[in-house]
């Protein structure tokens, strides 16, 4: 992958930047924020980290945001003035960007970015595939933590997705997750897994560096450097016919977006309380 522009210089997309350029994702990281010269700011910083780190990727900051045409992904992150785009403002700036970039992807990476998905798709026509956003991963992420906890193991080998709309309307698919290859359900108890659930909502939302983490591994995805399942915000198929709402489920990227959107296996409960965080 060539390029990554990222919208926004403030706490999350400066941590985006630098966990980028630290993996070598990308060859060119674009930050761009229209606060004077913040951007310009944080990309020198980050890019003179390199002969201490040990990565390569080339760091620009600009206030222009017609520097993004060109790149694979656009990254829509916060803004040193104003925190994250939200309602009509973040709409307007999608509009922008598929004026400037009509084929890129465009991945938000805050945690409020679910209703501007659901808008961007259904008002202004972005495709499914290229506009979706990595938050909920984050969240999985934490609670992935908290399961090893529960189990004195390591988060690494935890396997579970999250589902719904974060935060009183998560489901998990408890049946479906592992730990090390054992099933959950073999681990802890129904009384037990009940308490863990309990605490989800409280890890709601993620902080920035969990967010430019999750963010950071859904480009590398993209990128081809893995090919895991993410949990993702993602707007419903319109096609269906049934008028729902955006909302996290298990996809899997190409470097196009969104190749497949992967239901997992629910129990009866866990398939109800889906639906009914997806209805409008």
């Amino acid at each position: 992958m060539q390029s990554v522009a990222i919208v926004g210089a403030g706490a999350l997309g400066g941590a985006i930047a630098h966990t980028l350029a630290r993996r070598d994702v990308v060859r060119r990281v674009t930050l761009i924020d229209e606060s004077g010269r913040v951007a310009e700011g944080k990309a020198l910083d980050i890019a003179q980290a390199a002969p201490i780190e040990g990565f390569a990727t080339q760091l620009t900051g600009t206030t222009d945001l017609t520097h993004a045409a060109g790149a694979a992904v656009i990254v829509i992150a916060d803004r040193v003035a104003g925190g994250e785009w939200q309602g009509d403002e973040a709409l307007m700036l999608l509009k922008r960007l598929t004026q400037t970039s009509s084929d890129a992807v465009l991945l938000c990476a805050g945690a409020t970015a679910r209703e501007a998905i659901d808008r961007g798709v259904v008002e202004l026509k972005i495709s499914r595939r290229r506009l979706f956003a990595s938050a909920p991963e984050a969240l999985a992420s934490a609670v992935r933590a908290l399961v090893a906890l529960a189990v004195n193991g390591s988060a690494q080998d935890v396997g579970l997705a999250v589902l719904g709309v974060p935060p009183n309307h998560v489901v998990v698919p408890w049946e479906e997750v592992t730990v090390a290859g054992f099933a959950l359900t073999r681990l802890l108890d129904e009384p037990a897994r009940r308490r863990l659930h309990a605490k989800i909502a409280a890890l709601w939302p993620p902080g920035p560096h969990a967010l430019a983490a999750a963010a950071t591994k859904a480009i590398e995805s993209m990128a081809g450097r893995h090919r895991q399942l993410l949990s993702a915000f993602v707007a419903p198929d319109l096609t269906a016919g049934a008028r729902t709402r955006t909302a996290a489920l298990p996809i899997r990227l190409g470097s196009r977006g969104v190749e497949e959107v992967v239901r997992p296996e629910l129990s009866v409960v866990e398939q109800v309380a889906l639906d009914n965080a997806m209805t409008l």
